[in-house]
């Protein structure tokens, strides 16, 4: 009987699947949204602590004002670089985007030379045998110099003007570039090639059409490594007639012990140095999208 009566009950009305998955959260949806908000929320929590700790070694009286400033003194520093005050104009007649301007235009001339002749010169070098026996160690040689070793020969050759500087950026930012190329010129796949040449592709074809698409995620890692690299060097490069830029700005406020000013030069190459850095890695994830899943 029961059985029967079972047998006979209407079914529980249920929902069609889709109305539910439509009410229902996605699977994963609240993981990627902690997700999410932790990658905002984390850096925000560390540049707040790095601050309370800024404020606390300041107010501890351990060290000179001269040496630790406030941060509120180095923000009143940063106001005063960014507009015309008591009738002076920033900081030597320049505001801070001023002195940034000029020192990333000079930035991006050098590396722009010295990336284009790096890339060039990795992928002859990967694909020539005896060019890259010859080359090779001269590349070496430039990568272990540190840029102040021949900035000074630089301004004996060129001046001091912007000469010197842009060929200084520029021989900063070669050597990574070459290096990276080689390597990832070097590293293509055999097989493919093999492929590519048992289909009549000439050489030439071959290296435009796989060796150069395989090789560029490893190139865009020398390209970001070569911006780095140059933009570490660019203070060096102001050494000399730097004003107008942010590492004038740094030496001429270093000369008279002018901390807050100093401090704002270098956060001004630190921040301007991480949105070129996540331009760069938009710019790779459009140009090689298919890196890692390969």
């Amino acid at each position: 009987m029961s059985e029967t009566l079972a047998r006979r009950a209407p079914a529980a009305p249920t929902r069609p699947r889709a109305a539910r998955s439509a009410l229902a959260p996605a699977p994963g949806s609240r993981g990627r949204w902690l997700r999410r908000a932790g990658r905002a929320v984390l850096p925000l929590l560390s540049v707040l602590v790095f601050l309370g700790l800024w404020q606390l070694a300041a107010a501890s009286g351990l060290w000179n004002e001269i040496f630790v400033p406030y941060p509120a003194t180095v923000w009143r520093a940063a106001v005063d670089a960014s507009t015309t005050h008591d009738g002076v104009r920033g900081y030597q007649g320049y505001l801070l985007w001023e002195h940034l301007y000029m020192t990333l235009r000079r930035v991006a001339a050098g590396v722009v030379i010295g990336v284009a002749v790096g890339v060039a010169l990795g992928l002859a070098m990967g694909t020539v045998g005896w060019l890259r026996r010859i080359l090779e160690p001269w590349l070496t040689f430039l990568r272990a110099l540190p840029p102040l070793a021949y900035f000074f020969l630089l301004v004996i050759w060129l001046g001091i003007d912007e000469a010197p500087k842009i060929a200084l950026l520029a021989l900063a930012a070669l050597p990574p570039a070459a290096v990276a190329t080689t390597a990832a010129v070097l590293a293509a796949p055999v097989g493919l090639i093999e492929a590519a040449r048992a289909l009549g592709a000439s050489r030439a074809q071959v290296i435009r059409d796989v060796v150069v698409p395989a090789a560029l995620p490893e190139t865009f890692t020398g390209v970001r490594l070569a911006v780095g690299i140059a933009y570490s060097s660019v203070v060096a490069t102001e050494l000399f007639n730097g004003l107008p830029g942010v590492g004038g700005m740094v030496k001429d406020a270093s000369n008279y012990n002018n901390t807050p000013v100093v401090l704002v030069g270098i956060f001004a190459i630190g921040l301007s140095g991480l949105v070129i850095d996540a331009l760069l890695r938009v710019a790779e994830r459009r140009a090689v999208p298919w890196r890692g899943k390969v």
